[in-house]
């Protein structure tokens, strides 16, 4: 099934912005209609990021017919949101091939239009990349325009209040749209704000702002008495103080369904000078009744049926480990008071839903603060507590530093349950977990763990819960192999790998060292080599006497890796190896010196060789050099 575009009249001849700035105001309620009405079915027959997108159709629209882009620069914050921005800058009959591979990239991205000035993937970015590029539009003299679009769940990293504080200090011509979907207002209400936020952004009451000032700058009590005045009139009807405070010029909260009234405000707002804060209500999910219920459902959808209440169930399939380790979280609760889990706003994701309905009270969500997220656990473990920390292993890297000062160097009890390690797949570069084990090994104190399937998973968030120190253990996106669970109580010795099978061909004498879940493909290429396979389990502790044992009585060591080779599991024994002067062949398999696009699982380990056709050609090929 396709579209046909003769069902969108105005849409179809959008090829770019310019295009859309040829209709009149008028035709944008239209306009906007046919987006949403073409991104529904769009992704409903191709998947995709979804309900936030649906919530800034106007947004987008409105935005694209007020200010000359690509020329005034428009930076979105995350890309979830940016499908109708995709839509509209050139890529509107590509879309259906959005996170697939070799297809348009999930977020925006440079690479793929002029459109996308910052690529994008996690939240928070925006407005110090913004300002980067008011300050240099500022200096060129060149009247570039710059708008920030930020979620109100980014606001809640404090990077986007360090970019606020420091934007309000500096005064750089700029525009940032909060884009609040949240935050719900009566017909009433919006009707009154929408009307006032035309008000403060237009030239009369601006003018009258900035004379006033002038006027009653040299008499103090007066200008005094007047500002609380003001703050007085405005306070009562828009949340103005916080942002004025940092320096912002504050409109708002306006209609971000209405988008008339987003173009007169905007516009008006485009001539302002100084840093300017637009609050913007939208709704996830608008247009589309069942998105708009559970926007939370809706945020990434499979191919469906817009005429169904409910998306397709997906088809049977085993537990994730992402489900195994909620489940584990509350078999030790349901043990241990002393647990406390916190997510930085993962909470599905990281399969954390039942724990957070039955054990609220040890249950953390503190929003898209990675960094407060980690030195929060340091506290409650400081004050007796036993945290564990579920993070994306791409999210942990925004964590790093408090990982080195605030948690291992004071060789606090706390465990990192490290979600999507590896290779992720659809979202891209931005989400593969591929880096994990490079910036963690090189931390006094850590242990580091890769399990090869879910009872080794399970196995080791125990032992790692038990260790009483620092301690992560990195398990990927997906399904488990089905093999049975353990005790919540049995844990494995610190620091020893299994050997899985001893090699009985005396000529190539290979052993493969394994660290993860891509034993399995590891397994089959053994087999087919007839080489020795080890699960090393432990990439900090390395079993350091069982590699010594395996080169004194191997031709040619391989390590397997779901992680950037550079200084991964593979360097690990490739270091101990010549700590000890023994001459042997060593091949690192992994992930190479590169940025991972998007594509599915399978599809990327194919490319990249770390499928079993892929580990046996590559160890082909280096004995053969």
């Amino acid at each position: 099934m396709t579209i046909n575009l003769a069902d969108y009249p105005l849409l179809s001849k959008i090829d770019t912005p310019h295009d859309l700035r040829k209709l009149t105001k008028d035709q944008l309620p239209q306009a906007s209609n046919e987006l949403r009405n073409f991104l529904l079915n769009s992704v409903s027959m191709s998947s995709g990021h979804f309900a936030s997108g649906l919530g800034t159709i106007e947004l987008t629209v409105a935005l694209h017919y007020v200010y000359n882009t690509p020329f005034d620069q428009l930076i979105w914050d995350v890309g979830h949101q940016a499908y109708p921005h995709k839509i509209l800058t050139g890529r509107r009959d590509q879309l259906n091939t959005i996170r697939q591979k070799d297809g348009l990239h999930p977020f925006p991205w440079r690479e793929e239009s002029e459109y996308d000035v910052l690529s994008v993937g996690h939240s928070s970015t925006s407005i110090s990349a913004a300002l980067g590029m008011a300050v240099a539009a500022q200096k060129q003299g060149n009247n570039k325009k710059v708008v920030a679009v930020i979620g109100d769940g980014a606001m809640t990293a404090g990077m986007a209040f360090e970019a606020l504080n420091h934007a309000g200090d500096i005064k750089s011509d700029m525009l940032v749209i909060l884009n609040d979907n949240e935050m719900s207002i009566s017909e009433n209400v919006g009707a009154l704000n929408n009307h006032f936020a035309k008000m403060l952004s237009g030239s009369l009451y601006t003018g009258l702002k900035e004379s006033s000032k002038r006027i009653l700058n040299n008499l103090p009590p007066i200008k005094e008495l007047a500002s609380r005045a003001e703050e007085h009139i405005k306070g009562m009807v828009v949340p103005s103080t916080f942002f004025e405070e940092l320096g912002f010029n504050y409109i708002g909260p306006i209609d971000g369904h209405d988008v008339k009234s987003l173009v007169d405000t905007i516009g008006n707002m485009r001539n302002l000078k100084g840093p300017q804060i637009l609050h913007v209500i939208t709704k996830k999910g608008k247009g589309y009744h069942a998105a708009e219920q559970d926007p939370i459902k809706y945020h990434a959808v499979p191919k469906f049926n817009p005429a169904d209440k409910n998306l397709p169930k997906a088809k049977p399939s085993l537990p994730t480990y992402s489900q195994i380790f909620g489940n584990w979280l509350c078999k030790i609760a349901e043990v241990d008071n002393a647990l406390m889990a916190i997510t930085p706003a993962m909470r599905e994701g990281s399969g954390m839903v039942e724990f957070s309905q039955r054990f609220p009270d040890q249950y953390f969500d503190v929003a898209i603060a990675e960094q407060h997220a980690i030195t929060y656990a340091a506290g409650l473990a400081i004050g007796g507590y036993n945290p564990v920390v579920a993070i994306y292993s791409s999210f942990l890297q925004r964590g790093y530093d408090q990982l080195i000062h605030d948690v291992a160097i004071q060789n606090l009890p706390i465990l990192f349950a490290i979600d999507r390690a590896g290779v992720v797949g659809a979202d891209g570069s931005t989400h593969q977990g591929t880096f994990d084990l490079s910036f963690l090994r090189c931390i006094p104190n850590m242990i580091i763990m890769a399990p090869s399937d879910e009872r080794e998973c399970q196995l080791m968030l125990n032992t790692g819960y038990q260790l009483k120190r620092p301690a992560a253990v990195r398990y990927p996106r997906g399904s488990g192999t089905g093999v049975d669970l353990p005790d919540i109580n049995e844990t494995i010795a610190l620091g020893k790998a299994r050997v899985i099978n001893q090699a009985t061909n005396k000529e190539q004498n290979i052993a493969l060292l394994s660290f993860g879940t891509l034993l399995t493909e590891t397994k089959k290429a053994a087999k087919a080599l007839n080489a020795t396979i080890v699960d090393m389990r432990f990439v900090k502790p390395l079993d350091e006497s069982l590699i010594t044992e395996l080169i004194q009585t191997h031709q040619t060591i391989v390590t397997v890796e779901d992680n950037v080779i550079a200084g991964g599991a593979g360097s690990a024994v490739n270091e101990f190896i010549l700590s000890k002067a023994i001459a042997v062949k060593i091949l690192n398999i992994g992930i190479p010196d590169t940025f991972i696009k998007h594509g599915t699982q399978t599809e990327i380990h194919q490319e990249l060789g770390l499928d079993c056709e892929g580990i046996v050609t590559k160890i082909n090929e280096f004995l053969n050099l």
